[in-house]
């Protein structure tokens, strides 16, 4: 990976995902924002390993609403356990 992004500028750090939900994604932080740019542009679409590579900004907003999401729904199925509510079509 650092081969493949190192080209494009000074990585600051590579945080690959290895849960179940994670696996197959990684973060690439580079030191200034411009070289982020250059690596978006020019891998973007790269193939790797017969893989192709999707290169994309990491959204703040995007990425609290999803965790948001998840805990909700880890509520309400504490809520239907407690008050033994199924979703299950009878």
């Amino acid at each position: 990976m650092y081969d493949i992004f190192g080209k494009y500028g000074a990585i600051r750090q590579i945080r690959v995902g290895t849960s179940k939900d994670t696996r197959g994604t990684a973060f690439v932080v580079y030191e200034d924002i411009y070289d982020a740019k250059t690596a978006v542009d020019h891998l973007s679409g790269f193939n790797v390993a017969n893989r192709y590579l999707i290169v994309l900004y990491y959204q703040q907003a995007k990425m609290s609403k999803k965790f948001d999401h998840k805990k909700k729904e880890d509520e309400i199925t504490k809520l239907q356990e407690k008050y033994g509510v199924s979703t299950k079509d009878k």
